[in-house]
């Protein structure tokens, strides 16, 4: 058994992740944390006590836990901070939370490599929103014009997703780094035109009704191509998240990506 600690657990996806556990065979929850929860764990999911209280102090839960694995589903000021304290406690990180920089995620794989522990942080936990930003990557190959827009809950604090950044740093793999549009176009309102990663622009849309959405479309002489993912509730996240907590030990150093696991 994989003994899992949740860090988050009292939020949307915390909660989600929590029952996630809960329901593998592989996986043991033994420790919850929330800087803003309190009680039984299993009450706070909705169904009935099951003897873990949620805790405030992660140090003093991994201390007295002794997890294998801790699930991050906190906030982008938070998660560094978390990860950094789970490595040195040799306690492998398994990160939803979106919002870490390169310089943070460098910082983490060399705290990874220090401490022999393994470390996985995954831009989206959805099967279908990997395929997309793998289908992505092919289609650039032949179709370098694109852009990519997004959309999500209005709740959502980091802008873009990471998902967005993920699926633009694996198309500029592909993609020789160029501007799009024409060369004199002008922006009559700042930001119009979206963010810029290697001449690719991407757009973030944040309302309320979203989840979390990506499209990604491709021009060409006479056709556009729409590779699309759409994200209904938080529960196709788990597959993946439990999937993550059954492989990280296995893992050496960080490894970014869902589609990393897909493909051993």
């Amino acid at each position: 058994m994989i003994k899992v600690l949740v860090s988050g657990a009292c939020g949307r996806m915390g909660k989600s992740v929590v029952k996630a556990v809960l329901d593998a065979p592989e996986l043991q929850l033994v420790a919850a944390t929330d800087v803003c929860g309190e009680g039984d764990v299993g009450e706070i999911i909705g169904g009935k006590a099951i003897g873990i209280t949620v805790e405030k102090d992660l140090a003093v839960a991994i201390d007295n836990h002794q997890p294998d694995v801790m699930v991050d589903f906190t906030r982008p000021d938070a998660v560094f901070d978390n990860v950094c304290l789970a490595l040195k406690k040799k306690v492998a990180p398994v990160v939803g939370t979106t919002g870490l920089s390169d310089e943070q995620k460098a910082a983490i794989a060399k705290l990874s490599a220090e401490n022999d522990t393994p470390a996985f942080i995954a831009p989206n936990f959805a099967i279908g929103a990997v395929l997309m930003m793998l289908m992505s990557r092919q289609a650039a190959k032949y179709m370098p014009e694109v852009e990519i827009i997004e959309l999500h809950h209005d709740n959502k604090l980091d802008a873009p997703s990471g998902t967005a950044a993920q699926t633009a740093a694996m198309i500029a793999e592909v993609r020789p780094k160029h501007p799009q549009g024409h060369p004199d176009e002008k922006e009559k309102m700042t930001g119009a035109r979206g963010a810029d990663y290697e001449g690719i622009r991407i757009h973030s849309v944040r309302l309320p009704g979203y989840v979390a959405h990506q499209e990604v479309i491709f021009g060409g002489l006479g056709q556009t191509l729409t590779i699309r993912h759409d994200t209904t509730n938080r529960e196709s996240f788990m597959p993946g998240v439990v999937l993550a907590c059954q492989k990280v030990l296995g893992l050496k150093g960080l490894t970014v990506g869902l589609d990393k696991l897909l493909t051993d």
